[in-house]
């Protein structure tokens, strides 16, 4: 049986968003880290509220320009791990399981707007 929250982004990104808090609180606190987690919380979390505003867009135009920023948010949170792993290596088995999700969301972004800009 296929899992249902597996394509309700809606859903999936609020999950995503939750994951990237639990990871965080997961990160040892530190002078470097502190700024780190800030930014990835911010970009991990933004996500989903930036697709809610996408799913309730006024126009194409509105709904490709937030899934654009959903993209860029995405992008962002991976580079964010990457960072975090550097600082605190043994967070590495975690962080790939949360960067992978991370990706496949920026590709269902990409994808996403290809789509709606072929029906514009």
């Amino acid at each position: 049986m296929s899992n249902p929250t597996k394509f309700d982004l809606r859903e999936r990104t609020a999950i995503f968003g939750e994951k990237v808090i639990d990871f965080a609180k997961n990160i040892p606190k530190n002078t470097i880290t502190f700024s780190l987690i800030s930014q990835f919380i911010r970009s991990g979390t933004s996500i989903g509220a930036n697709y809610t505003e996408a799913d309730h867009a006024e126009s194409h135009r509105d709904f490709e320009h937030k899934l654009g920023i959903c993209k860029k948010e995405a992008s962002e949170t991976k580079y964010w791990l990457r960072i975090i792993v550097h600082a605190e290596p043994s967070l590495k088995s975690q962080a790939v399981i949360l960067w992978k999700e991370a990706d496949e969301l920026r590709r269902i972004f990409i994808t996403s707007i290809h789509t709606s800009q072929k029906s514009d």
